[in-house]
């Protein structure tokens, strides 16, 4: 505030005339107010004659009026260096303010009594400024910028010396002293502070006036002071009209709220707030806005607190993008996911829940997979493609908020079960046209948004994915339809390849199982139990097999092998090499003879000149040998019920197991000798006699080794395992089964168990007969008292003409002594031995031929016959059916008629 000099009367200006102890008082009510000194007085009361009265009504109006009040800290005064000093009638200064100590730089005692046109004009302007002061003395007001020169220093004890030069602004007031003499009152303003403040003016309105962001001046009392126009343009009207508005006429009450407490915060604790993010509506639009706003307090020149300055920055389009770079960034990295977790197993619903695994919670809150039935049962082209209705199984189900069906939404389908959508559905026009839907949310659920894509793998609609996002989240957009048909690409890719793969596994399985024995085979003498276990679906099929053939005698073939390699090559060739046993086996060759012929064969299944070009190949570099090489182990074993011997040959095969009664298992020292395929090698016979009861084990490597299991610990484990052989074999199988380490799924395993029980000496008939014609009639003999023994009276007549026939035979073309055996078992076997080498040939004998039709009437009349060799010679047998009621027997009179 400009300070009056109080020794000045006469003053126009009520200010000028103010009694001496109004203005004290004045004094005493304005903070920061310098009333002029004098040397020794202080300035009350001097101003005495401008008028009694009107200086009372004066005052009295001061009392309440809002003009006399005290101006509080922060006016315009705070800014401007105004200053006063009054001139006596002799030109020299006479009051002399503390402001003006501080603008001239001179305290109260040096200044007044000196002549200011000396003190403060430079001399090349001090004519001229005599010449004014006489003017004004004179009774003229002047106003007038003025050069002066500040003194160089402001201590008393100092002269004044050449200072800077300096610009001022003075308004000269002639006034009289109480003598009645012309003096002056003098108002100084600083120019370069008014200069000073007029660039901060201009610089200021044209930051808020030219901002391109919202600029809101707000008071103490968190209203609108000022407003520039760009916020005015955002929200409506002229910028006066938005003065005295509070945040609660632009912004929904919640938000509003928290911005108010934001307001009052920075107002109380002057904190500055950066980049605080709101939320509201521009009038006359419905769509939602972002602003970044910062706000800091505001202070008076005198650091009093006046209020809030606010600059907001409309964010909208630079959310959107964050929210799109977000989602891209999202979506790509749910792509990656994807890549890296789904297909990791050729298991379709494992497959299928990989995919759910990577959506839920990432990218919706529910997600299910249908496929088609028609494809998990093996069909090679999806059903019902034209109308989109055809059976579908739910496969995979995925839920981030509840398990529990959602209210208001469709019938929930368990997972497993098998459904259908309805024709006018969106999931049937989706699996119609192979292009994803958008499902409408049904009212009062939880339900939000729906996708129903279709899974598509090679033009081909497998499958059908919904995604659902529940209320509350973001509805999902064209660029989460483009997301959701690519996931569901991949997966589709997947499940197709899986499902591809389990065809060819089921297939594979298929004939390696129509390649094993049917059910549980049966054998002369011979309780059989057999399990075959399958590697799981992750691995392909082995070339494991077990078989049990029968042989004449009432013998029997135990067979183990497996095929090195997997897949449907492995099973082919598996099932080549059963059937070459098998073969070998009815021509009842020795163990080693039919590995040594199944060798042959393995090492032709490579070469498509077969076992010949296999060896002519052998003989040639190895670089010109594009053919496969095919190995196999296999153990052979040949069990004769009747001695209850059992000969083995091994070809790389792990050894067999026995275990006798009363005794722990073992491992019988069987000479493995080489795989079957590389040649080159002998295999070598093992004979042992079983006891009555023993257990006989058979079994492939998947049994006793796997990755976390070595083969020694497997085998170990295996025969540890055989503790109570006594027990039924079935149960024998799945003890082992269950103590081992079998459900590695990492090959096939193949068990074959089978417990000796031989043949009864009562159900045996062995007779030695001299090399004679009588010894016909004595078999016969022998055959008929046998029969009657054994009741079977039915098989008498045949058994005596087919012995008959055989013994003659051998007395015709056979040599040495004549073995006659009959054997009681499943059937009746009749053997004929003697030392003659040459096999008997059946041939059809013309009309006129006496003899030769011996070996046709024996076919006609048994189930079979045939010849083997022995060590000592051949024998020659046939079989009968045992007599059950059902199947009548041949009659010998029609046998005979028809060979005519």
């Amino acid at each position: 505030m400009s300070e009056i000099p109080a020794k000045a009367t006469g003053s126009e200006d009520p200010s000028d005339g103010a009694r001496a102890d109004a203005a004290g008082d004045l004094a005493r009510t304005v903070p920061g107010e310098d009333v002029g000194s004098t040397t020794g007085e202080r300035a009350g009361g001097a101003v005495a004659d401008a008028g009694d009265d009107a200086s009372d009504d004066v005052v009295g109006e001061a009392l309440g009026d809002a003009m006399w009040q005290s101006s509080p800290p922060g006016s315009i005064y705070d800014y401007i260096k105004a200053a006063s000093f009054s001139i006596g009638a002799d030109g020299l200064v006479d009051q002399w303010s503390l402001r003006a100590e501080r603008i001239f730089g001179i305290s109260a005692e040096r200044a007044v009594g000196m002549d200011p046109i000396e003190a403060f004009v430079t001399a090349d302007r001090r004519e001229s400024g005599q010449r004014k002061m006489a003017e004004i003395l004179d009774g003229r007001e002047w106003t007038g910028v003025v050069p002066f020169k500040v003194p160089a220093s402001e201590d008393a004890g100092e002269s004044v010396g050449e200072g800077a030069e300096g610009l001022a602004e003075v308004y000269v007031m002639p006034t009289t002293t109480e003598d009645g003499e012309r003096a002056a009152v003098c108002i100084v303003v600083d120019v370069s502070t008014l200069r000073s403040i007029e660039t901060d003016l201009a610089a200021s309105q044209a930051i808020f006036g030219q901002s391109p962001f919202g600029f809101l001046l707000i008071d103490t009392d968190l209203r609108v002071r000022r407003a520039n126009q760009r916020f005015a343009s955002i929200f409506g009207g002229t910028v006066d009209d938005h003065h005295g508005k509070g945040v609660q006429d632009y912004l929904p009450r919640s938000e509003a709220d928290r911005v108010t407490a934001v307001l009052r915060r920075v107002l109380e604790t002057g904190d500055s707030i950066t980049d605080m993010h709101v939320t509201g509506y521009a009038p006359g639009s419905e769509e939602r806005r972002h602003w970044s706003i910062n706000l800091y307090r505001v202070h008076s020149g005198s650091g009093r607190p006046i209020g809030i300055a606010w600059l907001g920055t409309d964010i909208t389009a630079r959310r959107a993008a964050a929210r799109e770079a977000a989602a891209a960034r999202r979506n790509l990295a749910l792509l990656n996911e994807a890549g890296a977790r789904i297909g990791n197993s050729l298991d379709l619903e494992t497959t299928a829940r990989e995919l759910l695994d990577v959506v839920v919670p990432g990218f919706c809150d529910l997600a299910t997979v249908d496929l088609y039935q028609g494809l998990l049962a093996g069909d090679e082209a999806p059903p019902g493609l034209a109308d989109g209705s055809a059976e579908l199984r739910r496969v995979a189900f995925a839920s981030a908020v509840s398990d529990a069906p959602f209210v208001g939404g469709p019938a929930p389908v368990a997972v497993g079960a098998v459904h259908h959508y309805p024709f006018n559905s969106p999931c049937a026009d989706a699996l119609r046209t192979a292009r994803p839907q958008h499902i409408p949310a049904e009212e009062g659920g939880l339900i939000q948004s729906t996708l129903a894509v279709p899974m598509v793998a090679h033009d081909t609609v497998v499958g059908l994915a919904q995604f659902s996002r529940t209320k509350g989240s973001e509805p999902f957009g064209e660029r989460d339809r483009a997301l959701a048909v690519e996931l569901a690409a991949r997966a589709a890719v997947c499940i197709d390849n899986a499902r591809l793969y389990r065809r060819e596994h089921e297939r594979a399985l298929i004939l390696q199982r129509s390649l094993l024995p049917p059910g549980d085979p049966e054998a002369s003498g011979l309780d059989i139990a057999c399990r075959y276990l399958p590697g799981n679906a992750a691995t392909e099929v082995g070339g494991d097999w077990f078989d049990v053939i029968e042989l004449p005698g009432h013998r029997t073939a135990l067979v183990v092998g497996d095929v090195m390699g997997r897949g449907l090559r492995a099973a082919v060739a598996m099932g080549e090499l059963r059937t070459a046993v098998r073969t070998l086996a009815l021509l009842d060759l020795e163990p080693a003879e039919v590995l040594s012929a199944l060798d042959e064969i393995a090492r032709g299944l490579g070469t498509p000149g077969g076992v010949q070009q296999a060896t002519r190949t052998a003989r040639q570099p190895r670089d010109a040998d594009l053919s496969e090489v095919y190995l196999a182990t296999c153990v052979y074993a040949v069990y004769d019920s009747v001695t209850r011997r059992c000969t083995f040959a091994n070809a790389g095969h792990l050894p067999p197991v026995l275990v006798e009664p009363g005794e722990s298992a073992l491992m019988l020292d069987v000479p493995p000798g080489m795989p079957l395929g590389v040649g080159g090698e002998p295999f070598e016979e093992v004979e042992v006699e079983l006891p009555e009861g023993a257990l006989l084990a058979l079994y492939t490597d998947g049994l006793v080794e796997s990755r976390d299991h070595p083969l020694d610990e497997g085998l170990q484990a295996f025969v540890g395992a055989l503790t109570d052989p006594s027990s039924p074999l079935e149960d024998v199988c799945d003890h082992v089964l269950n103590t081992l380490d079998t459900h590695h799924g990492e090959d096939d395993i193949a068990l074959l168990m089978a417990r000796v029980q031989g043949l009864p000496a009562e159900s045996v008939g062995d007779w030695t007969l001299p090399r004679e014609p009588r010894s016909v009639g004595r078999a016969r003999e022998y055959a008929r008292n046998q029969l009657v023994a054994w009741d079977l009276e039915p098989l008498v007549d045949t058994t005596e003409l087919l012995v008959s026939e055989l013994v003659t035979n051998a007395l015709r073309y056979g040599e040495g002594e004549i073995r006659l055996r009959l054997l009681l078992d499943r059937t009746l076997v009749c053997e004929v031995w003697d030392a003659g080498l040459v096999q008997p040939r059946r041939r059809r004998a013309r009309d006129t031929d006496e003899g030769g039709r011996g070996l046709q009437l024996v076919g006609l009349l048994s189930a079979g016959w045939g010849s083997r060799r022995t060590p000592r010679g051949k024998t020659v047998w046939f079989e009968l059916p045992l007599p059950d009621g059902e199947s009548g027997l041949a009659d010998p009179a029609e046998a005979l008629l028809s060979l005519f």
